[in-house]
């Protein structure tokens, strides 16, 4: 299955639209990485809908590579232990068994208020970032890496760096090093795993630090343990906003955040009401927007963003062409080669 306009647009499913009214009560789990996101979907989202609904969220902090070993064994011993998942777009294709089906056009908060094509077959977008290259101005006071042939190049560039060892790793990495070694950006997929490889041999011995979450890949640059990383964008542009750092978003790696129902969990009818509030409400989006910094899932607030914030932006025009956007359904289908050959490669 791949992800296109025309599978997104016409989405269709078994599970009936329950109304966001206020219900009798009980609880929605709902999974997702913990910190400034999960604080920030507290403030802004879980408590209103507590508030208008009358069902309690209980949030559950947790790596995805944790979340997706959690909901496999719990769909085989019949003891799913989420509602509401974050999944990444491979993650929609993969565990697609797993997923329960939405009828989008059955939610009329999805169909009132989400962004154009937001809503799938197995879930809904909630944020859009991408992986981007970032770094220490004070370690470039002449101007930092512009690319991820940069970030390989260690005599212009001299320094520790740094890269992710979670999410999904497994081919961010590789990603970055075919554009480092000069593959076109059309040429990317399928991935040529070797040439990858061979490159990321090169830089290996160079990575200080590989980090476990997004606050571990923030608390690396500011230590100073490394000069330059790859971050999710949202951690990337509060460091820039801080005059400590700068990012490029070019070839950054489109970093897509989905909401995803698992299928016989305990709280499904109450989950399909949490997919369904969530992409309400611009006035509450545009501030989650601003501290996640990510591009949110409100067709209103995307249009609201100051004019001096959309260079933090993913989705503003000029950033947007800059980034990388996967091949999701070849990822899916080599998910188990992929991780493979990264965990064969990082601990030999």
């Amino acid at each position: 299955m791949k992800l296109t306009r025309r599978t997104i647009l016409g989405a269709t499913a078994t599970f009936p639209f329950i109304s966001t009214a206020r219900a009798a009560g009980g609880e929605v789990i709902i999974a997702t990485t913990g910190g400034l996101m999960t604080n920030s979907l507290q403030a802004h989202f879980y408590k209103r809908f507590e508030s208008q609904t009358g069902i309690k969220v209980r949030a559950i902090a947790i790596e995805l590579p944790d979340q997706w070993a959690r909901a496999i064994a719990g769909a085989r011993s019949g003891n799913v232990p989420f509602d509401v998942v974050t999944a990444t777009p491979p993650d929609l294709i993969q565990h697609a068994s797993l997923l329960q089906p939405l009828d989008c056009a059955a939610m009329p908060g999805i169909v009132a208020n989400a962004l154009p094509g937001s809503c799938m077959p197995t879930g809904i977008i909630r944020t859009v970032g991408g992986m981007a290259l970032t770094w220490s101005k004070k370690a470039f006071p002449a101007g930092g890496p512009q690319s991820w042939a940069d970030f390989f190049d260690v005599a212009k560039f001299p320094g520790p760096r740094s890269l992710p060892d979670t999410g999904d790793r497994d081919w961010w990495v590789p990603l970055a090093a075919l554009m480092a070694d000069g593959v076109p950006r059309d040429k990317l997929f399928p991935m040529d795993l070797d040439r990858a490889y061979r490159k990321l041999d090169t830089i290996k011995k160079h990575v200080a630090a590989w980090w476990k979450s997004g606050d571990n890949s923030m608390q690396i640059l500011r230590g100073g343990d490394a000069v330059m990383s790859m971050l999710y964008s949202s951690r990337a542009v509060p460091l820039a906003k801080s005059g400590e750092f700068d990012f490029t978003w070019n070839g950054a790696i489109r970093d897509t955040g989905n909401w995803a129902v698992l299928k016989g969990g305990p709280n499904t009818a109450n989950a399909i009401k949490f997919l369904d509030f969530f992409v309400q409400d611009p006035s509450e989006h545009l501030p989650f927007s601003n501290e996640v910094s990510f591009d949110s899932n409100n067709k209103e607030a995307a249009a609201k963003v100051p004019a001096e914030e959309r260079r933090f932006r993913p989705s503003y025009p000029e950033n947007y062409d800059k980034l990388i956007i996967a091949d999701y359904a070849w990822i899916a289908a080599d998910r188990a080669k992929l991780r493979e050959r990264w965990i064969s490669w990082l601990t030999k």
